[in-house]
Protein backbone atom coordinates (compact mmCIF):
# COMPACT_ATOMS: atom_id res chain seq x y z
CA UNK A 1 0.00 0.00 0.00
CA UNK A 2 2.67 2.42 1.02
CA UNK A 3 5.24 0.98 -1.00
CA UNK A 4 8.10 3.38 -2.12
CA UNK A 5 6.92 6.12 0.54
CA UNK A 6 9.35 7.94 3.16
CA UNK A 7 8.56 6.32 6.58
CA UNK A 8 6.91 9.36 7.76
CA UNK A 9 4.82 9.39 4.56
CA UNK A 10 3.73 5.88 5.48
CA UNK A 11 3.00 6.18 9.25
CA UNK A 12 0.58 9.32 8.06
CA UNK A 13 -1.40 7.56 5.13
CA UNK A 14 -1.13 4.39 7.75
CA UNK A 15 -2.83 6.66 10.28
CA UNK A 16 -5.37 8.19 7.94
CA UNK A 17 -6.51 4.49 6.77
CA UNK A 18 -7.24 3.91 10.13
CA UNK A 19 -10.37 6.78 10.22
CA UNK A 20 -13.32 5.54 8.85
CA UNK A 21 -14.45 5.40 5.75
CA UNK A 22 -10.97 6.16 4.34
CA UNK A 23 -9.69 3.61 2.12
CA UNK A 24 -5.47 4.02 1.07
CA UNK A 25 -6.10 5.69 -1.64
CA UNK A 26 -7.99 8.74 0.05
CA UNK A 27 -5.38 8.77 2.67
CA UNK A 28 -2.43 8.79 0.24
CA UNK A 29 -4.29 11.89 -0.63
CA UNK A 30 -4.64 13.55 2.53
CA UNK A 31 -0.71 12.48 3.18
CA UNK A 32 0.10 14.90 -0.05
CA UNK A 33 -2.60 17.56 0.93
CA UNK A 34 -0.26 17.49 3.84
CA UNK A 35 2.93 17.21 2.36
CA UNK A 36 1.93 20.22 -0.37
CA UNK A 37 0.11 22.81 2.16
CA UNK A 38 1.93 25.76 3.41
CA UNK A 39 3.26 25.21 7.24
CA UNK A 40 1.16 27.74 8.57
CA UNK A 41 -1.88 26.09 7.12
CA UNK A 42 -0.97 22.60 8.58
CA UNK A 43 0.06 24.40 12.17
CA UNK A 44 -3.54 25.74 11.80
CA UNK A 45 -4.94 22.26 11.00
CA UNK A 46 -2.82 20.37 13.91
CA UNK A 47 -4.49 23.37 16.15
CA UNK A 48 -8.41 22.80 15.34
CA UNK A 49 -7.26 18.93 15.80
CA UNK A 50 -5.90 19.83 19.68
CA UNK A 51 -8.75 22.35 19.95
CA UNK A 52 -11.67 19.84 19.46
CA UNK A 53 -9.68 17.24 21.38
CA UNK A 54 -9.52 19.64 24.19
CA UNK A 55 -12.52 21.55 24.15
CA UNK A 56 -15.60 19.24 22.63
CA UNK A 57 -17.31 17.09 25.10
CA UNK A 58 -20.57 15.10 25.11
CA UNK A 59 -23.43 17.51 26.70
CA UNK A 60 -24.22 16.27 30.55
CA UNK A 61 -28.26 16.43 30.09
CA UNK A 62 -28.45 15.34 26.20
CA UNK A 63 -24.72 13.72 24.93
CA UNK A 64 -24.87 16.42 22.21
CA UNK A 65 -21.58 17.82 21.18
CA UNK A 66 -20.82 20.95 23.32
CA UNK A 67 -17.90 22.98 24.54
CA UNK A 68 -19.38 23.82 27.54
CA UNK A 69 -21.41 21.44 30.39
CA UNK A 70 -24.73 21.84 28.39
CA UNK A 71 -24.70 22.24 24.61
CA UNK A 72 -26.60 25.45 22.80
CA UNK A 73 -29.37 23.17 22.27
CA UNK A 74 -30.63 22.54 25.70
CA UNK A 75 -29.45 26.12 27.16
CA UNK A 76 -31.68 27.85 24.25
CA UNK A 77 -35.25 28.89 26.49
CA UNK A 78 -37.04 28.91 23.10
CA UNK A 79 -37.09 25.01 22.25
CA UNK A 80 -40.16 23.36 23.08
CA UNK A 81 -38.43 20.96 26.32
CA UNK A 82 -41.75 18.85 26.19
CA UNK A 83 -40.38 17.21 23.20
CA UNK A 84 -37.08 14.87 22.82
CA UNK A 85 -35.66 13.37 19.26
CA UNK A 86 -33.72 10.44 19.84
CA UNK A 87 -30.90 9.99 17.80
CA UNK A 88 -28.24 7.79 17.27
CA UNK A 89 -25.28 9.79 17.39
CA UNK A 90 -24.47 13.62 17.41
CA UNK A 91 -24.89 13.57 13.63
CA UNK A 92 -28.50 13.14 13.99
CA UNK A 93 -28.92 16.05 15.50
CA UNK A 94 -27.40 17.98 12.81
CA UNK A 95 -29.94 15.92 10.31
CA UNK A 96 -32.82 16.94 11.96
CA UNK A 97 -31.63 19.87 12.47
CA UNK A 98 -31.14 21.12 9.02
CA UNK A 99 -34.70 20.19 8.51
CA UNK A 100 -35.32 23.42 10.68
CA UNK A 101 -39.11 22.90 11.31
CA UNK A 102 -38.38 20.51 14.66
CA UNK A 103 -37.80 22.98 17.55
CA UNK A 104 -37.66 20.41 20.24
CA UNK A 105 -34.67 18.94 22.54
CA UNK A 106 -32.38 15.91 21.83
CA UNK A 107 -31.25 12.61 23.61
CA UNK A 108 -28.13 11.62 21.92
CA UNK A 109 -27.57 7.19 22.78
CA UNK A 110 -24.05 7.41 21.48
CA UNK A 111 -24.80 4.22 19.26
CA UNK A 112 -27.28 1.64 18.24
CA UNK A 113 -27.67 -1.71 19.02
CA UNK A 114 -25.37 -4.23 17.68
CA UNK A 115 -24.99 -7.51 19.08
CA UNK A 116 -22.36 -8.33 16.74
CA UNK A 117 -20.15 -5.67 17.85
CA UNK A 118 -21.20 -5.83 21.52
CA UNK A 119 -23.39 -2.81 21.66
CA UNK A 120 -25.97 -4.14 23.69
CA UNK A 121 -28.70 -0.97 26.14
CA UNK A 122 -26.33 -1.27 28.70
CA UNK A 123 -23.16 0.12 25.91
CA UNK A 124 -25.93 3.23 25.30
CA UNK A 125 -27.45 6.07 26.85
CA UNK A 126 -30.75 4.04 27.24
CA UNK A 127 -31.18 4.40 30.86
CA UNK A 128 -30.56 8.30 30.89
CA UNK A 129 -33.44 8.63 28.33
CA UNK A 130 -35.51 7.03 30.55
CA UNK A 131 -34.87 8.99 33.96
CA UNK A 132 -35.02 12.22 31.75
CA UNK A 133 -38.70 11.76 30.82
CA UNK A 134 -40.44 12.09 34.33
CA UNK A 135 -38.39 15.06 35.64
CA UNK A 136 -38.72 16.78 32.37
CA UNK A 137 -41.76 15.96 31.92
CA UNK A 138 -41.40 14.96 28.79
CA UNK A 139 -44.59 14.60 26.52
CA UNK A 140 -43.70 13.06 23.42
CA UNK A 141 -40.42 11.22 22.18
CA UNK A 142 -40.22 10.90 18.39
CA UNK A 143 -37.13 7.90 18.04
CA UNK A 144 -35.35 8.84 14.87
CA UNK A 145 -32.60 6.02 14.63
CA UNK A 146 -31.17 4.98 11.30
CA UNK A 147 -32.78 3.11 8.98
CA UNK A 148 -30.38 0.72 8.99
CA UNK A 149 -30.63 -3.01 10.83
CA UNK A 150 -28.94 -1.75 13.80
CA UNK A 151 -31.20 1.32 13.73
CA UNK A 152 -34.35 -0.61 13.31
CA UNK A 153 -33.07 -3.30 16.48
CA UNK A 154 -32.91 0.20 18.92
CA UNK A 155 -36.22 1.82 17.36
CA UNK A 156 -38.15 -1.36 18.82
CA UNK A 157 -36.16 -1.67 21.91
CA UNK A 158 -36.93 1.90 22.72
CA UNK A 159 -40.66 1.33 21.61
CA UNK A 160 -41.00 -1.34 23.92
CA UNK A 161 -39.32 0.15 26.90
CA UNK A 162 -41.28 3.76 26.18
CA UNK A 163 -44.38 2.21 26.31
CA UNK A 164 -44.92 1.69 29.66
CA UNK A 165 -45.09 6.13 29.97
CA UNK A 166 -48.12 7.67 29.00
CA UNK A 167 -46.00 9.81 26.24
CA UNK A 168 -46.95 9.97 22.67
CA UNK A 169 -44.02 7.87 21.04
CA UNK A 170 -43.28 7.96 17.11
CA UNK A 171 -40.79 6.90 14.98
CA UNK A 172 -39.36 8.66 11.84
CA UNK A 173 -41.51 7.60 8.40
CA UNK A 174 -39.44 6.48 5.67
CA UNK A 175 -40.49 6.37 1.62
CA UNK A 176 -39.74 7.35 -1.84
CA UNK A 177 -37.34 10.43 -1.22
CA UNK A 178 -38.69 13.98 -2.81
CA UNK A 179 -38.06 13.97 -6.12
CA UNK A 180 -37.36 9.99 -6.50
CA UNK A 181 -38.89 8.15 -9.73
CA UNK A 182 -40.86 5.53 -8.47
CA UNK A 183 -39.59 3.12 -11.22
CA UNK A 184 -36.10 3.20 -9.53
CA UNK A 185 -36.95 3.22 -6.25
CA UNK A 186 -36.31 -0.42 -4.46
CA UNK A 187 -38.42 -2.62 -3.43
CA UNK A 188 -38.15 -2.28 0.27
CA UNK A 189 -38.48 1.40 -0.02
CA UNK A 190 -41.69 1.37 -2.00
CA UNK A 191 -43.00 -1.41 0.33
CA UNK A 192 -42.51 1.41 3.10
CA UNK A 193 -43.97 3.83 1.46
CA UNK A 194 -46.87 2.07 1.04
CA UNK A 195 -47.24 0.64 4.22
CA UNK A 196 -46.69 4.31 5.65
CA UNK A 197 -48.96 6.22 3.21
CA UNK A 198 -51.20 8.85 5.01
CA UNK A 199 -54.72 10.45 3.89
CA UNK A 200 -54.99 13.21 1.12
Amino acid sequence: MTKGFPSSMTKLIEEFCKMPGLGSRSAERLAFYVLQSPKEKVKSLMQYIAEVKNNVRFCRRCNNLSEKENCLICLDPARDSSKLCVVGGPNGVIAMEKIGTYNGLYHVLLGELSPIDGIGPDELKIDALVRRIKPEDIREIIIATDFTTEGETTALYLAGILRSFSIKVSRLARGVPVGAVLQYADVATIQRAFEERTMV
